[in-house]
């Protein structure tokens, strides 16, 4: 069938920021999307409001709109724009609940727009539950016992009927979110109360439990004329009652006999064709691990994480396919471009294992629940790949960037046997070491699987993982073990820490024995055809498939491994952008990542792309084979920039800001010296080792101070400590999470913060634009709304950054990025901290300044001067245009979670307002976090002694805007005696008329909620997280509780202005 003559313009809903649930898979998979309808000479319109993404850089669309992603604005987008079709399925949930809502009010059909790819009536049977459930029931496909509600008192009465535990699953929602797993009524009412409101349709499935079930997952592909195609299968570790995304993964699966398979592929076709999918979707399987009984768990009829993971895991670009099957492409009509010989109704076929680990934020909140269940936590994943499941799952954990090298935690070897049988049943993202460790107790396979219900294959797996362990303790290690231990992705620390022996003496063995890595091809069909665009995965023992012949010189750009919260998307961008420059400038690229959710991991970004661990030995590995003249680490996030004296002992050359520059950065007597030669100030500090040294440093200071681990990102382990308690609290846990490098201990000033990024030669700099912080030091910098141009910083003020800048630059012999946060306290102008490498904040200022800030750095790098490149020294000139970046939270993802901010960073995301003027563009970016106020104007206002009068005129502001206020005792004495008509609330201890009823009433639109410094209350914690989880908006800084009121006063009944990043004065 050829393509559709009628498709001219087309609509790309974006899924706005990365939240848990809703990561880089998307990213990834719109960019690919776009670029396949952009090759087919469509003119593509872009809406996201994601600005850290390549999605949203200028060139991936024709037009690129960086706005709220809201009905209104889509609509308004639409009425200009006047696309004839709008694809939704390549922006996860939030694309595809905004389609169908267009659609449901007629408002599509209205302005001519059609649906492509798969249609709106198919979607609203796959998301709709009790479409879904009267569908499977017509084609006689199995589900579990289950009922659809849209009120809490049904469900109790269902569960009643079928008795306990019930799964519940709110409609169009995405990660799990608002679902769980109910033991009781009470858990029942509250899961579902929040599911009922967090769904589009207002509707939850009750269904039965089936927990412990067998999870299987089918990522297959259909096209409009009915071809369909399975990309591969994927198989839980975990049995049902994980969410998939918090789950291990293996594909293809491992445990499936040849007939499980076969049915569950059967029914996963039918299943399609009986939707009337057009591209690609996702079917999830329960299986009765005692009998061939199945039921079908959920259809996702759109891209989705999964469908990333299988792109990456077999080489079939389903988001690219997709884009094409909605143009009206048959799937044996488009050539697979890994091949470039077959076609994409070709199956891939894989002849080694993947596997897929989360990585959870609990590093960030220490304090949370770390139980797992129907509602994902995961922020990210990492993906190895191995031709045995024991080197895949060795490798994916070594990914994960943990400290932790092999199934080893050192805090489970001093818990009884009890106990650790009693941690079995405790589903967190332990379980793995806590198993590992009963099977080093003698506990056996069968207890285990009993508890777990895990499949007793993987635990023979992971048995056979701590024999080899075992092994490596008591025995020579002679040339089968030592082929053996590599053959299973044991590192060499980790069998020289086992052995009792050296890593030069196992190096030395290896070359004795032979024994090193080779490099096997992801080609999407087991080598049946030659590929043309490969990646790698290493394995021990074969033959290597990596043709090194090439006449251009190779440059190594590592990659920053998994999204975590200080670490996101942002880095993936650099990367990317980093790649694309030096293959203009006829390099040869190597790319080392282990993401499966980003752009960098695409099979056609790089020259070469390895699928492998950031660690160590796993790089020299790959330098040993390619030989690269040099590597570029400043575009990785931390991951990149610890393993540069690693690569410096290579004999790699680093390339841009050399490993002693950033060593000087990092060093605080160097640094301080460094500034006093350039004349600068910064807040007083001292390096320490000890608590004691800590205490006394502090004392010396004087409270409160800053503490924090070096060579962290993101604040990570970074705290303001008020007393000797807080020194003593956060000592412990910085040395458990970050022990290879000093503590850090200043003096805190809470002033105005100030950021800026530079692009450094030999010469001079060149700054994109100065960027000011709304909140004051002390809320990290990725958690702080930033503006740019500046709005309150004066011109001497500036051009002091500018000067300070560029000494700094000078003084440190920066060549590249470097990112400086000022605080401007008392007239003064202090340094608090500088980054010679990329920051999160580069794709923002690279796209509201309309400057290629990677790509100038990767040439001047590269020997290119700034001024060789067309650009002047100093501060770019500023657009007239005001941007404003804003973080976005998932804090109710992650139960007990603290959410008051700080200087350790929390955020998942980010989004942009962008306009003429400040106050829209910050009134954009708050509508782009999810916040659509005012709608009830109730507001609670609870606020520390030391804060009252600095909030009395921002709660003016909300009472003259028709707010009604309640407060609690003091902050309603306070607000009373200064003339203002506001309502007692009770603290939640008290008996009637808390904040707990007034916040079930539903009629709440804001909490402000300033805690005091030293504030350990539960009471405070407990009204913030009960906030967060009933969905009311809860600021913990006046700052932003002030922004946010401001802007609504010029801008909540204005029409707003769209802006299209390609064309920015």
């Amino acid at each position: 069938m050829p393509k559709d003559t009628r498709i001219k313009k087309v609509l790309v809903i974006g899924s706005g920021p990365i939240i848990i649930g809703q990561a880089a898979e998307f990213d990834y998979a719109g960019t690919q999307a776009c670029k396949a309808l952009k090759e087919e000479g469509i003119e593509v319109i872009l809406i996201n409001s994601n600005p850290a993404t390549i999605m949203t850089d200028k060139f991936i669309a024709d037009k690129v709109y960086i706005e709220p992603l809201t009905i209104e604005v889509i609509k308004d987008l639409i009425i200009k724009e006047k696309p004839d079709s709008i694809l939704p399925t390549l922006g996860g949930q939030n694309a595809l609940n905004l389609a169908m809502s267009l659609a449901d009010e007629g408002f599509l059909e209205e302005q001519h727009v059609r649906t492509i790819g798969t249609s709106t009536q198919t979607i609203k049977l796959a998301e709709d539950r009790l479409e879904f459930k009267k569908l499977m029931e017509n084609i006689q496909e199995p589900c579990a016992q289950s009922k659809i509600v849209t009120d809490v008192e049904a469900a109790i009465d269902f569960a009643n009927e079928i008795g306990y535990p019930v799964v519940v699953r709110p409609a169009y929602t995405l990660g799990g979110t608002g679902g769980g797993i109910a033991h009781d009524s009470m858990a029942l009412h509250d899961i579902c109360g929040n599911g009922l409101r967090l769904s589009r349709v207002g509707q939850c499935l009750i269904e039965k439990c089936i927990s412990g079930w067998k999870e299987i997952e089918y990522e297959v592909m259909r096209d409009g004329s009915g071809n369909c195609i399975t990309v591969c299968n994927m198989e839980n570790l975990d049995p049902v009652g994980v969410h998939t995304g918090d789950s291990i993964v293996v594909a293809p699966s491992q445990t499936l006999s040849d007939k499980e398979y076969q049915m569950l592929r059967t029914s996963a076709l039918k299943i399609i064709t009986a939707l009337d999918i057009q591209g690609g979707c996702n079917v999830q399987y329960a299986l009765n691990p005692s009998s061939f009984e199945y039921c079908v768990i959920e259809v996702n009829p759109r891209v989705s994480r999964s469908s990333a993971l299988a792109s990456k895991a077999t080489g079939y670009p389903i988001a690219k396919l997709a884009a094409k099957i909605a143009l009206g492409y048959r799937l044996d009509e488009i050539i697979n471009q890994i091949t470039g010989q077959t076609y994409a109704s070709y199956e891939p076929a894989l002849d080694y294992i993947v596997c897929k680990i989360p990585k959870w934020p609990f590093d960030k909140f220490v304090d949370a629940s770390r139980d797992l269940g129907t509602q994902m936590k995961a922020t990210g994943e990492v993906m190895s790949i191995s031709n045995n499941f024991e080197g895949a799952l060795m490798k994916a954990i070594r990914s994960l960037e943990q400290n932790l090298d092999y199934l080893y935690l050192d805090e489970l070897t001093t818990i009884k046997d009890d106990e650790l049988k009693n941690k079995l049943n405790e589903v967190s993202d332990l379980r793995l070491f806590v198993i590992a460790e009963s099977l080093r107790r003698q506990i056996s396979i069968d207890d285990i699987h009993a508890i777990t219900k895990i499949d007793r294959w993987f635990l023979d797996k992971i048995a056979h993982l701590i024999e080899v362990e075992e092994r490596l303790k008591r025995e020579p290690l002679d040339l089968e073990l030592l082929k053996t231990a590599k053959h299973m992705q044991f590192l060499d620390e980790v069998i020289a820490k086992l052995s009792g022996q050296s890593c030069q003496t196992i190096q030395h063995l290896k070359q004795q024995y032979g024994i090193c890595a080779a490099y096997k091809m992801v080609d999407t069909c087991a080598a049946e055809f030659e590929a043309s665009t490969p990646y790698f995965y290493s394995v021990y023992n074969r033959v290597n498939e990596v043709s090194s012949i090439s006449h251009k010189k190779k440059i190594l750009v590592l990659g920053s491994g998994p999204i975590r919260i200080g670490q996101g998307i942002e880095f993936d961008y650099c990367s990317v952008h980093c790649v694309w420059a030096l293959k203009k400038a006829g390099y040869e690229t190597i790319v080392v990542n282990n993401n499966p959710e980003t752009v960098s991991t695409d099979f056609d970004i790089a020259d070469r792309l390895y699928f492998e661990p950031l660690t160590k030995e796993d790089v020299r590995n790959i330098v040993e084979l390619e030989k690269p003249v040099g590597a570029i680490v400043q575009f990785g996030g931390q991951t990149a920039i610890k393993l540069v004296h690693a690569l410096e002992e290579m004999g790699v050359r680093i390339l841009g800001t050399t490993a002693d520059a950033i060593d000087a950065a990092e060093d605080r007597e160097r640094f301080d010296a460094l500034l006093e030669e350039c004349g600068i100030q910064r807040p007083q500090g001292h390096t320490v080792y000890t608590v004691e040294e800590a205490l006394a440093a502090a004392r010396q200071l004087g409270y409160p101070v800053l503490i924090r681990p070096s060579y962290v990102l993101g604040g990570a382990g970074m705290e303001i400590a008020l007393n000797d308690h807080d020194i003593e609290k956060y000592i412990k846990i910085i040395n458990h999470q970050y022990q290879e490098h000093p503590i850090l201990i200043d003096q805190y000033l809470s002033g105005k913060e100030v950021e800026v990024d530079a692009i450094c030669d030999e010469k001079g700099i060149l700054i994109p634009g100065i960027m000011e912080h709304i909140e004051r030091a002390g809320v990290h910098s990725g958690d702080s709304i930033s503006v740019y141009p500046p709005q309150s910083i004066d011109a001497a003020v500036q051009e002091k950054i500018i000067d300070y800048t560029q000494r700094l630059s000078k003084a440190m012999h920066v060549i590249g990025l470097i990112n400086i946060q000022f605080i401007l306290y008392a007239q003064e102008v202090y340094v608090i901290e500088v980054n010679p490498r990329s920051s999160r904040t580069i794709p923002y200022i690279s796209k509201v300044t309309d400057l290629p800030v990677v790509d100038i750095a990767t040439n001047v790098i590269m020997g290119k001067s700034i001024e060789e490149q067309g650009y002047t020294y100093g501060l770019y000139p500023t657009k007239k245009t005001v941007a404003v970046k804003m973080p976005v939270f998932s804090f109710e993802k992650i139960k007990g979670a603290e959410i008051s901010l700080g200087p350790e960073m929390k955020s998942t995301g980010e989004v942009l307002g962008i306009s003429t003027e400040f106050d829209e563009a910050i009134y954009k970016a708050f509508l782009g976090t999810g916040l659509e106020l005012p709608k009830h104007k109730n507001m609670i206002c609870t606020i520390q002694d030391a804060s009252k009068e600095e909030f009395l005129p921002i709660a003016k502001q909300f009472y003259s805007f028709g707010y009604h206020l309640y407060a609690t005792q003091g902050t309603y004495e306070f607000l009373r005696q200064h003339g203002l008509l506001v309502s007692l609330v009770n603290r939640i201890s008290a008996e009637e008329n808390t904040i707990y009823d007034l916040i079930l009433e539903d009629k709440i639109d804001l909490i402000i909620n300033i805690p005091s410094r030293n504030n350990t209350a539960r009471d405070g914690f407990l009204i913030r997280r009960f906030a967060v989880e009933s969905g009311v908006s809860t600021f913990t800084s006046l700052d932003t509780a002030k922004a946010l009121i401001t802007s609504m006063e010029k801008h909540h009944v204005k029409k707003l202005n769209l802006i299209d990043i390609t064309k920015l004065d």
